[in-house]
């Protein structure tokens, strides 16, 4: 094990990644429908800023303004041909500010979903999956990007593809998946389903776990499933700060940064390693994150009770792993934080 990430989790017991990108560069002055990708090169030192701000409140971790980067999402908005560049420079310009950090900071390339559901039902093909995937990964590669970093995944096929075009690339990876229906994924796999494919992968990532979702509690029980499998690989956890709510004309996130504190302490004593935030974390909400992390010792593994009492309820009253659990709701949410 050689790389940046490797190095630091061979020393550390907790990691801390970093928040949302989205939330963020929507508070810089991004607009709804446009790429943030683009931004990489139209306005490099808001992307600076953003990264920089992540490392300012104590993240190892931050991950490439690159979510979208891909071929298949950037047909959206006519600049399929791009992917490899604004990948590339996502990762050059978090090269600089790590590089500037005075510390080990990992910088990891991040990679969302085609957007496109696979075949028979829809038109992307196992061999173009990996073709995208790679595409993009040679980009955060050729940027210096550590590890690249697979989020929001909701299909396995997907994630599988992935991890082959990570293979060709020659890059160590992580991987996550989106757990938003009743303790499963859109395409209803569950935590337990996860490991099971993760150990089973020829090129398996350092870490694996689950980002986005419902909200903070809904995701450490979904951590928890993923430790009742006795799993040795490290877990990400990396929730959103509370539970989307519209209020004047745009989306608000409700979980003040207290709030988040206690869930990067959960999520660790659920047995998470590397703990960070999805959908509305802030600069705010990592502060007093790394403080909790760093200040508080840690506890025995919280129950479900616990987690509701301290997060919130569950939004669905399994997990999605007992025979009789099924979905009981959709939701179809592709951009990250």
């Amino acid at each position: 094990m050689t790389n940046a990430l490797s190095r630091l989790l061979e020393t550390r017991d907790w990691l801390m990644a970093d928040g949302a990108t989205g939330t963020n560069l929507f508070n810089m002055g991004l607009s709804s429908g446009d790429a943030p990708e683009l931004w990489n090169t139209d306005h490099p030192d808001r992307i600076k800023t953003l990264y920089k701000s992540a490392v300012d409140a104590g993240s190892d971790i931050f991950l490439t303004n690159s979510f979208g980067g891909n071929a298949s999402r950037l047909k959206l908005h006519d600049a399929q041909d791009r992917a490899r560049e604004l990948s590339r420079i996502a990762a050059e310009l978090g090269r600089d500010v790590a590089d500037a950090s005075g510390r080990t900071v990992v910088v990891a390339g991040s990679v969302g979903p085609t957007g496109e559901i696979f075949a028979p039902m829809g038109p992307l093909t196992h061999e173009l999956a990996v073709e995208i995937f790679h595409e993009q990964a040679e980009g955060l590669k050729e940027g210096g990007a550590d590890v690249l970093w697979l989020e929001t995944i909701s299909a396995p096929e997907e994630y599988e593809a992935a991890a082959e075009a990570f293979a060709l690339a020659d890059m160590p990876w992580c991987g996550t998946m989106s757990f938003d229906t009743a303790g499963r994924t859109m395409m209803g796999v569950t935590s337990a389903d996860m490991v099971a494919m993760v150990e089973a992968l020829p090129n398996p990532p350092i870490a694996f776990g689950a980002n986005c979702g419902v909200g903070a509690s809904d995701l450490l029980r979904t951590v928890l499933g993923f430790a009742a499998q006795g799993t040795e690989r490290p877990i990400i956890a990396k929730g959103n700060a509370g539970i989307p709510k519209y209020h004047d004309g745009h989306i608000h996130y409700d979980g003040t940064p207290e709030l988040m504190a206690e869930y990067a302490v959960m999520a660790r004593d659920c047995g998470a390693t590397i703990i960070g935030g999805c959908c509305g974390t802030m600069p705010e909400h990592l502060e007093k994150m790394h403080e909790a992390l760093s200040t508080r010792p840690r506890g025995p593994r919280p129950t479900l009770d616990e987690i509701a009492e301290k997060l919130g309820g569950f939004s669905s009253a399994a997990d999605g792993t007992g025979e009789d659990d099924t979905p009981k709701r959709q939701r179809r949410g592709r951009r990250r934080g």
